[in-house]
């Protein structure tokens, strides 16, 4: 994909050349950035949470999206791919191409080496601009641990840590626990 080096492009361009590209990118405000591989640790945990959830959602009104939907933040002229999304309800697409959502109520983030500063920081100050998002869970990909951002009624956020081999995943949003043996089952972790 040939984007402008350097120069900020507008979101329309992003949309259009986002959806000829063989590989994904990030777009913030103008700049794109594209997306990196992910280690088999990360692919693991994504895989269980997507099979877990997946199935305790079958003929509930919410679904679990894999990294390939974009996410729109219009407020902060930015689109993401989210490791994972629950949606409930119907999906609210952006445009007749439906492959933008702007309604996630949970996003998760697998955190690496390479992006866990991008997605505790920056990356989250975008995400709580999305009125629909309820929760957004970090999950870390070296050792079991979990940290969820919960939405508050007067719009606060509230942290919750959870960490260790007998911690769990709790989704407040859909009613759903996932023990860390389910989500981190077959990765190799590192040791303390």
């Amino acid at each position: 994909m040939a984007y402008p080096a350097l120069k900020p492009i507008s979101p329309e361009v992003y949309l259009a050349e986002e959806r000829r590209s063989s590989t994904k990118h990030h777009y913030f405000n103008g700049d794109v950035v594209a997306m990196a591989g992910a280690s088999i640790a990360h692919n693991t945990i994504v895989s269980n949470l997507i099979r877990e959830v997946g199935v305790f959602l079958k003929e509930k009104d919410c679904n679990i999206f894999p990294s390939d939907l974009r996410v729109s933040i219009p407020s902060a002229a930015t689109y993401t791919y989210p490791d994972a999304t629950i949606i409930c309800g119907s999906p609210e697409v952006t445009d007749e191409q439906r492959d933008t959502v702007k309604n996630p109520t949970v996003i998760f983030e697998v955190l690496s080496e390479t992006t866990r500063e991008y997605d505790t920081s920056k990356k989250f100050l975008f995400y709580q601009r999305i009125p629909s998002l309820k929760e957004y869970i970090l999950i870390d990909s070296t050792l079991q641990s979990v940290v969820i951002y919960r939405r508050q009624e007067d719009e606060l956020w509230n942290i919750a840590v959870t960490e260790g081999a007998e911690g769990s995943l709790k989704i407040s949003s859909i009613g759903f626990s996932l023990s860390f043996k389910e989500l981190y089952s077959n990765v190799t972790l590192r040791t303390i």
